[in-house]
């Protein structure tokens, strides 16, 4: 019976001293996790810009200069016309001071 007495008295003073090292474990663990810089926060989503606007403002920008090309066209036609016009009242104006002045 003595046997089996210091098997358990040897059990126990070995289950207290896996207590301590399983203890010292947990201590050295928790050491270690407070000492780590806590986790950076995640960088944020990049915003998603509305792509139906810019295609709305593009569309409103290429009709726009499309006017403007228009206007731009029509002004040279009217300078044209201007200048034809008068052109036209120059030369008749001029052959008739050359008629008033032969006679």
């Amino acid at each position: 019976m003595s046997d089996a007495l210091r098997k358990a008295e040897a059990a126990v003073t070995e289950a207290a001293d896996n207590t301590d090292v399983l203890r010292i474990v947990t201590a050295v663990l928790a050491t270690q996790q407070a000492q780590q810089p806590a986790p950076a926060a995640p960088a944020p989503a990049p915003r998603r810009h509305p792509v139906g606007l810019y295609v709305t403002a593009g569309i409103g920008g290429a009709v726009a200069l499309s006017f403007l090309a228009m206007a731009a066209a029509l002004l040279a036609v009217a300078v044209a016309v201007g200048a034809v016009a008068v052109t036209v009242c120059l030369l008749v104006l001029r052959a008739m001071w050359r008629d008033l002045n032969n006679h």
